[in-house]
């Protein structure tokens, strides 16, 4: 061998060697360092995610229950706990040592599986020797609080993230979040004068109570009560003030808020007619701060729905009233955690909400009307006794309206001149981040609407019959955390079908169905020539088959037999290309990527060496 041979040998054994050990490098140096590298971000956490996470104060331990040898059988459990699993290691790698996460096989008959029940994970039975497929997360702090999620759902993997978050910031913060209630109507119950008896809380209302600390305000009130999570406005009528400039300030400090404003409100009447004989119901508005904040809202318009109306029993009988709405998941958004899990809603007359020209904020609709809409004026509702009138004017004017909407944005304060007088505005803050929720309907709240109550042994017992409860509880929930958890975005499931498989496999079927067609058509023609046959013969035995005739469908059968192989050899084609598909995948991942990447390295080293010896020369 010459020297200039041994020379070449050496550089390649040298360069070989430096990338190993670069590699190694690398692995030490960078360890933890991630590229997402997927089309929808799918490993990329939000920012919202990332600051609950490195928010925690006190270590949290999160335990990851999955069976895996019982889920050899589910490969599409498995290919999720992977996902799962994965984000659960980028939520460790960045909590700075605040989160500590364990996988943990809980094999049947183990002190795991045990543990497992312990926490509450729901074992889903499998096979026929009664073993149970556990796939669920518990998490705890270190006071010993739980919080856990029974068992991983496939189908909400979207939220994922966002539960992963809530659950993690609620052990970090164990107490009950402290909700502040503002409200013109008797929510929380009250005594009628009339009856001399106690007019009962609002479902909703006691079921808040059961999650949250309720704290009760007058609109009255000048100031809110301190340490508060969210702040909740019901139908604000006569909000003095000093109190709507502490709502101001809140929201600018990042408070979450919930507004329900009603331009109808028939659970409040509020006056009687010209007449005398007629309640006018009552509207809700907050002028100064949805127009510093770039909403419009008009408290005398509704939005009527033909599509979406509900039967309801009048003097009449059965009508339909376009202003009391079934809503259906169609016209609730999907991306968000408040709405996703959400099938029904009832309302009446809601009130809606436009952008405003030139606003800062951002409206993200959560629910809305269907293309068959109208604004309708209060009024209108108000001087009629026959709702079918309402039905027989309808004007369909093909606009969707916004009846519950997320706004958020950067605003200036709705008290620019400074606080009202008599009130401290030393800290005024001037502008600031906000995050609010705006529906337009106050009725959607009452029982009537969405929930049966009922007595069972002295004790009550509510019977939901749409989403009602679920959907303000889903909002209270989000705005009582921080703005941080409710920025988490809905993450985009890991979904990435082959296309080009797709699209062989449509080809296929196309080509399949078309000589399949071609086939019945020929079946038709000869059943029809055996006909045309079998009238034209003067015997009278019918039940024989002429010569003429089992000749052409012996031809026809002939055919038949070759048309069928043409179908086999279809699907034969199919997977041969799949399978010559998957073979250049193999070896494109196996073989060609790493050898353009030696070439590429080699080609960089002499191009390196090169230039080294012509610096010398």
């Amino acid at each position: 061998m010459t020297n200039k041979n041994l020379i070449s040998w050496s550089s390649l054994i040298v360069l070989a060697v430096l990338f190993l050990a670069l590699i190694m490098l690398t692995n030490a140096v960078f360890r933890g360092a991630r590229v997402d590298l997927t089309q929808n971000q799918l490993y990329t956490l939000s920012e919202g995610t990332v600051e609950v996470i490195q928010s925690v104060e006190e270590p949290i331990s999160l335990r990851l229950f999955f069976s895996e040898e019982t889920s050899r059988e589910f490969p599409l459990m498995r290919a999720y706990y992977q996902r799962v699993r994965e984000i659960l290691e980028e939520f460790e790698e960045r909590s700075n040592g605040k989160l500590q996460v364990s996988f943990i096989d809980p094999k049947p008959f183990s002190e795991e599986e045990d543990q497992a029940s312990l926490y509450g994970i729901q074992g889903v039975p499998v096979g026929n020797l009664g073993d149970s497929f556990y796939f669920g997360l518990a998490g705890t702090n270190s006071v010993d609080d739980v919080q856990v999620v029974p068992f991983m759902d496939p189908r909400r993997e979207r939220f994922f993230e966002y539960e992963l978050a809530k659950l993690i910031y609620s052990l970090d913060h164990p107490d009950r979040p402290r909700i502040g209630m503002i409200s013109s109507l008797s929510i929380g119950g009250s005594f009628d004068p009339h009856s001399q008896q106690q007019i009962p809380a609002y479902t909703i209302y006691e079921q808040l109570q059961q999650f949250y600390e309720v704290v009760d305000i007058a609109e009255t009130e000048s100031v809110l009560p301190e340490n508060l999570d969210a702040v909740i406005i019901v139908h604000p009528k006569e909000v003095s003030q000093a109190l709507l400039y502490d709502v101001d300030q809140y929201a600018l400090n990042g408070g979450g808020v919930l507004i329900f404003v009603d331009p109808h409100a028939q659970n409040d009447k509020e006056g009687i007619d010209a007449s005398g004989l007629t309640e006018l119901s009552g509207s809700s508005d907050l002028p100064l701060l949805f127009e510093t904040w770039g909403v419009k809202y008009r408290d005398n318009f509704w939005a009527g729905d033909l599509r979406y109306a509900l039967e309801v029993t009048t003097n009449q009988g059965q009508q339909r009233h376009v202003g009391i709405l079934g809503l259906d998941k169609e016209v609730m958004s999907s991306d968000s955690v408040i709405t996703a899990t959400i099938s029904s809603l009832n309302i009446s007359t809601s009130g809606f909400f436009e952008p405003l020209e030139g606003a800062t904020t951002t409206i993200e609709p959560l629910v809305t009307s269907s293309g068959n809409s109208q604004a309708i004026s209060s009024l209108l509702l108000d001087n009629t006794k026959d709702i079918s009138k309402l039905l027989k004017d309808f004007e369909v004017t093909d606009t969707i309206f916004n009846l519950a909407v997320r706004l958020s944005g950067p605003v200036k304060t709705a008290f620019p001149d400074g606080a009202p007088a008599g009130v401290d505005g030393d800290d005024q803050l001037k502008e600031g981040d906000i995050n609010v929720l705006l529906v337009g309907d106050t009725e959607m709240l009452s029982d009537i609407f969405w929930a049966q109550r009922q007595s069972f042994f002295g004790q009550p017992v509510v019977t939901p019959f749409a989403g009602n409860g679920d959907f303000v509880l889903n909002m209270v929930e989000n705005i009582s955390g921080s703005n941080s958890l409710a920025a988490v975005r809905p993450r985009d499931v890991a979904n990435r079908p082959f296309t080009l498989v797709e699209e062989l496999r449509v080809q296929a079927e196309e080509q399949y169905r078309a000589t399949e067609k071609d086939l019945e058509t020929e079946l038709h023609e000869t059943e029809a020539k055996l006909n045309e046959m079998q009238l034209a013969r003067g015997d009278s035995d019918l039940t024989v088959l002429s010569d003429e005739q089992q000749a052409e469908l012996q031809k026809f059968l002939d055919h038949k037999v070759e048309i069928r192989k043409e179908l086999r050899q279809v699907r034969r084609n199919l997977d041969r290309d799949i399978e010559n598909l998957g073979a250049w995948l193999k070896v494109i991942n196996i073989l060609l990527i790493p050898v353009l990447v030696a070439v590429a390295a080699l080609l960089f080293f002499l191009r390196r060496r090169r230039l080294h010896a012509g610096a010398k020369a």
